[in-house]
């Protein structure tokens, strides 16, 4: 924190209208411009019907898909995924403004021909943002300017784990195990498809082709046969012309959820979990599998390995949190192959939070509960200072 700036590593205290203290208040941020806003809203919902209310004020804040920042209901149900509804942030007429400045933290509502109105300070933003313009470093950007703290990984970090391509790059340079790959970048395959197609078939079949830069498994497609590889980058162009294509590797899906540490301590690992795609209609983990279709999903935790591998996977996981520069929270995906070696798929520095996706649950298996989760990651938030750090 540079020595021109207020020290702002202790949260404001005003006092309640009743001479008490005044709970810190926590703006729960979700929706967004990417193709992941539903999942964000799910998340929401999860988060809004835990966070203990007798220890935070809680603002819901929803970003439309043009980009609009509105009021958005405390209502957790609206904003679930129920019977294949994939919800909506919709434009609701009170325009939320967040500070702009190091010196104030009020969090304004604009209506058309009304004066601006104040709903207080905020003390965190826990930004539920899956995907680009959320998750991808540019809204954490945002919060720095302002001095906002806020719950999850930096503007660096974010950046890193969103994109694929840097991710592998980063992870190697840190030494740790990651699966061969190719970059395309925009318009390379289209100026010459038969190199290209020499390149991937390198890297042996089955190859998956992946937009660099989404999540929740949109886009991704397992390529048998070269001749569906043009498909495949079309459909993750669809999501961003930048594609990655990753070698198949053999071995189980495991997954371990990261926090990160109270005081300086060293982030802490969950027990891990496991990914069974069971359902005929699903090669592998994708969107219909992760979010419409449960039944065709085994999801184990603690996974079913000897110990020693289980804390293989736990130490890989934490040195990928530290490799990315990574806070708050992370769930660093591996593979585990019949040799036992443990390759690093990707970390995602914002996962799934509902109730029932797989961070949280590998959480309560370790012994923290969904609100206890929660009400940690905001403590985590709150004790952070702002600046550099």
């Amino acid at each position: 924190m540079s020595s021109q700036s207020p020290d702002r590593s202790v949260p404001s205290t005003d006092e309640h209208p009743t001479g008490a203290p005044r709970k810190p208040r926590v703006l729960v941020l979700f929706g967004g411009r990417s193709g992941e806003h539903a999942i964000s809203a799910a998340t929401a919902a999860g988060v809004l019907r835990a966070i203990d209310r007798s220890r935070y004020d809680v603002v819901p804040v929803g970003i439309t898909p043009a980009g609009e920042w509105v009021l958005a209901a405390d209502e957790p149900a609206r904003w679930e995924i129920a019977d294949g509804r994939l919800p909506q942030v919709e434009p609701t007429g009170e325009e939320v403004i967040l500070p702009l400045s190091t010196g104030r933290r009020d969090l304004r509502v604009l209506t058309p021909g009304d004066v601006p109105r104040v709903l207080g300070e905020v003390d965190v933003v826990f930004p539920l943002l899956h995907g680009p313009y959320g998750e991808d470093g540019t809204l954490q950007g945002m919060l720095e300017l302002a001095d906002v703290r806020y719950v999850g990984a930096g503007v660096l970090a974010s950046a890193v784990g969103m994109d694929k391509h840097f991710m592998k790059l980063v992870l190697a340079g840190e030494g740790l195990p990651v699966s061969p790959y190719t970059v395309i970048r925009p318009g390379e395959f289209e100026r010459d498809p038969e190199a290209w197609t020499q390149t991937v078939a390198a890297l042996g079949m089955p190859v998956f082709v992946k937009p660099a830069r989404a999540g929740s498994s949109l886009g991704i497609s397992k390529v048998d046969d070269l001749a569906d590889l043009p498909a495949a980058i079309a459909a993750a162009q669809e999501h961003d012309p930048k594609v990655i294509v990753e070698a198949g590797v053999v071995g189980r899906e495991i997954e371990c959820a990261v926090l990160g540490g109270r005081g300086g301590a060293r982030p802490r690992a969950s027990l891990p979990g496991e990914i069974v795609v069971t359902g005929e209609a699903h090669d592998f983990y994708d969107f219909e599998a992760k979010y419409l279709d449960e039944a065709g999903v085994e999801l184990s935790c603690p996974a079913d390995l000897p110990e020693h591998l289980v804390e293989r996977v736990r130490e890989i996981a934490i040195r990928t949190f530290e490799a990315v520069g990574a806070e708050g929270l992370s769930r660093v995906d591996v593979f585990v192959t019949p040799d036992e070696r443990v390759v690093v798929n990707e970390i995602n520095t914002m996962p799934g939070f509902t109730p029932f996706s797989m961070y949280p649950r590998m959480w309560e298996k370790s012994g923290l509960s969904y609100p206890e989760l929660i009400d940690e990651l905001v403590a985590l938030a709150l004790e952070r200072p702002t600046g550099l750090r």
